[in-house]
């Protein structure tokens, strides 16, 4: 039996039917679309098709994102804290958004006015369904009983075992909401390639190689897949990403099944906040795998030590 409220935000890109739990309150990002007539809630995709927001995009509709508001954020945590079961929120990542940084402010007034409520926001520095890996089996931690703090501090470290790669079709929309610079952006568009693309461990985007076309890309991030997956536990769950682009999810998922038999792979639509700065057809497989923080540079370990980090 679940020991305490677990808040999430709509970036993890899961169905509304996998998180709709007791116990789970889903924070709602916003987010608006030119001429699409005001400001729209990311749902999951339960009151608009992803076809319909994807097929907007590729006639050139440019969407438009913004943290979730304070309002929100206050209500949900007041809600919570009148409720008087512990909570955590597993929030997007910082290093692509402000809105960890706001739900930190709006914790410390509603704590300010409920000093004995207990409310833990983990920075998962994930986005989209990588967040939603995490986010996945928190549910099922969740479910099992942890309490407040121990969820939170199983999300930490667990965070950093969060593989993901993405391949994007370009990288135009990405510099457009500013998560690249704009040189990377021109660089992916001259060479006429299909970027791939990472989460750093400081939850920042990062690209690390690229593809002649969509069908070496899927060959690639599955090949991606099988050199980091962690072959122990949790390695047979996986999840496949995707912006409107289904045959080329299916084609994913049948090669990662192909790599590990008896895998457990999941396919989602990447929401609208999230596509809004991929763009459609954008592509990403997600798993259980090597520790991120393995792959700092010496420098930055040093750095991460001397600040007394993990």
């Amino acid at each position: 039996m679940a020991k305490c409220h677990l808040i999430i935000d709509s970036c993890c890109d899961l169905p509304a039917s996998v998180v709709r739990r007791p116990g789970v309150t889903l924070m709602k990002f916003p987010y608006t679309v030119d001429g699409g007539g005001g400001t729209f809630e990311d749902d999951l995709f339960e009151s608009v098709s992803a076809e319909a927001f994807y097929g907007a995009m590729r006639k050139g509709a440019e969407p438009s994102t913004a943290q979730v508001t304070l309002q929100t954020l206050t209500d949900t945590f007041t809600a919570a804290a009148e409720e008087g079961t512990p909570a955590v929120y597993l929030a997007f990542s910082s290093g692509l958004s402000a809105s960890f940084d706001a739900a930190c402010v709006v914790r410390d007034q509603v704590l300010a006015e409920h000093p004995d409520f207990e409310l833990h926001i983990v920075d998962t520095h994930l986005a989209s369904v990588a967040e939603g890996l995490l986010v996945y089996e928190a549910l099922v931690q969740h479910e099992k009983g942890m309490s407040a703090a121990e969820l939170a501090a199983w999300a930490e470290e667990a965070r950093c075992f969060v593989n993901e790669e993405f391949m994007v079709d370009d990288l135009e929309a990405l510099r457009r909401g500013g998560r690249i610079p704009a040189s990377v952006a021109v660089a992916g568009a001259a060479l006429d390639v299909k970027p791939l693309l990472v989460i750093a461990e400081d939850g920042t985007l990062s690209l690390v190689g690229v593809a002649r076309g969509r069908k070496k890309g899927i060959k690639q991030l599955a090949e991606y897949y099988k050199k980091n997956v962690d072959d122990a536990g949790q390695a047979h769950v996986a999840i496949v990403g995707h912006a409107d682009c289904p045959k080329d999810a299916a084609r994913l998922k049948e090669a990662l099944e192909k790599e590990a038999p008896g895998l457990l792979c999941l396919v989602c639509n990447i929401g609208p906040v999230i596509g809004s700065h991929v763009g459609a057809d954008m592509l990403a497989v997600v798993f259980w795998g090597h520790d991120k923080r393995e792959n700092l540079s010496v420098a930055d370990r040093i750095a991460r030590k001397v600040k007394g980090d993990k």
